[in-house]
């Protein structure tokens, strides 16, 4: 058997229930041979993950995912071996951190005009000091009896359309790319299958990103029926783009889905790591 990899996972720096170190930890008991840090829009959690990967001798990768604005559907775009502690980097993200505190405050008010009395407090205790989303808004309305699962607090109040759903800032798809190649890593698009396209429609997004620099998309991922995987590594080939692969992990918020196997049949070997390393020349 292939030594295995995780390439998407998210922790209590954003909207994960294990904390940076817990996540390495849990990634070497689970007998992967590697893991990425990818919350969303912060880097908050990589200087803790990669000081526990150098404690247990265990490789961890550190990255983000950035939100990106496009007309319809949802695109994310992920970045590994970034430097962390880039100055331009840090700054463009505490304008999309603040944008989110915002948004937050906003969907508060939407479910108080909804009569369901949830504060900003019991969401940052919730987040235990990461940023805050919305799958802890959720998990607040399944504490309070609003909701009996957090999926549901999503399908009726929280996703794009519904009552309490509200928009957020987000960089272009180029910006974020540029974001991330600036500081030094590898721009990836995330879970194509999320730009809600027919496979020639993502084709022609793909060949867009690649002209912005582009170096991979992300082919083996948990939500992915088999025919989309083949098709998106027909399209990696096509654009010589670097597969890559992820669980989309987030803990606790997203049950079912487990580190390294997402619900049970995800394998992502290492070579896809050792590809995407030496494509940057590491």
């Amino acid at each position: 058997m292939p030594d295995l990899i995780d390439l998407h996972c998210h922790t209590t720096a954003s909207d994960g229930s294990l904390t940076p170190a817990e996540l390495v930890r849990k990634a070497r008991e689970s007998g992967l041979k590697a893991v990425a840090v990818t919350d969303h829009d912060t880097v908050e959690g990589v200087g803790e993950a990669l000081a526990e990967g150098e404690r247990l001798n265990f490789e961890v990768i550190p990255g983000i995912e950035i939100s990106a604005e496009i007309p319809s559907g949802s695109m994310h775009i992920l970045g590994y071996f970034i430097d962390h502690t880039s100055s331009p980097l840090l700054a463009a993200l505490r304008k999309l951190q603040d944008s989110r505190e915002t948004r937050n405050q906003r969907i508060i008010e939407k479910l108080h005009s909804l009569h369901m009395e949830v504060s900003y407090e019991e969401l940052l205790r919730i987040a235990g000091g990461g940023q805050v989303g919305r799958p802890h808004i959720a998990e607040l309305l399944v504490q309070k009896g609003f909701v009996p699962s957090s999926q549901e607090a999503f399908d009726i109040y929280l996703k794009k359309g519904r009552p309490a759903y509200v928009e957020k800032f987000r960089l272009t798809p180029s910006e974020a790319i540029k974001l991330i190649t600036r500081a030094g890593g590898m721009a990836v698009l995330a879970h194509p299958g999320s730009l809600n396209k027919s496979l020639e429609e993502v084709a022609k997004v793909v060949g867009e990103l690649e002209a912005a620099g582009l170096k991979g998309l992300e082919v083996f991922y948990t939500e992915h029926a088999p025919e989309q995987t083949r098709g998106y590594q027909r399209i990696a080939n096509k654009h010589h783009l670097i597969p890559t692969g992820g669980t989309d992990y987030h803990g606790d918020y997203k049950p079912g889905i487990k580190l390294g196997r997402g619900r049970g049949s995800l394998r992502i070997p290492y070579e896809l790591l050792a590809d995407m390393k030496k494509k940057m020349g590491r």
